[in-house]
């Protein structure tokens, strides 16, 4: 459904070190640099779709969504507490429950909470596979 999600950041370095980590444990490479203008920007790719970050090319400071979450699909509840516990050594702070199982209309799901330095609002999401 998405092809990409692109999150506004105001340290781009204190930020990629913080992406390199979380998502390094999902097995995704460090950010690829690519210069936009005035505003620098990393992008992450997988074979499913794109994730960057970038300073505002409005010159504007970055501020996050109230409401929005982006999530992160993991292959197991250890993945999950892996991409936590990385934010939380990289600047990210954790938000909403700890990690652990919530029961959800379709079903159990592992979630992990935190917000990046930035204060952009990440969800790692474990999906128990049907019986």
């Amino acid at each position: 459904m998405f092809s990409h999600v692109i999150l506004g950041v105001n340290n781009l370095e204190t930020s990629r070190a913080f992406y390199d980590a979380v998502l390094g444990t999902l097995g995704m490479k460090p950010g690829a640099y690519n210069h936009n203008g005035e505003a620098g920007r990393y992008f992450y790719r997988s074979p499913t779709g794109l994730f960057g970050i970038t300073t505002p090319i409005n010159g504007e400071p970055a501020t996050h969504g109230n409401g929005s979450t982006t999530g992160f699909s993991m292959a197991s509840p250890e993945q999950a507490d892996a991409f936590h516990a990385a934010g939380l050594a990289h600047g990210g702070t954790t938000c909403e429950n700890p990690p652990g199982w919530r029961e959800g209309p379709s079903g159990p799901l592992y979630l992990a909470y935190l917000r990046d330095p930035d204060g952009n609002k990440l969800c790692a999401l474990y999906r128990k596979p049907k019986a």
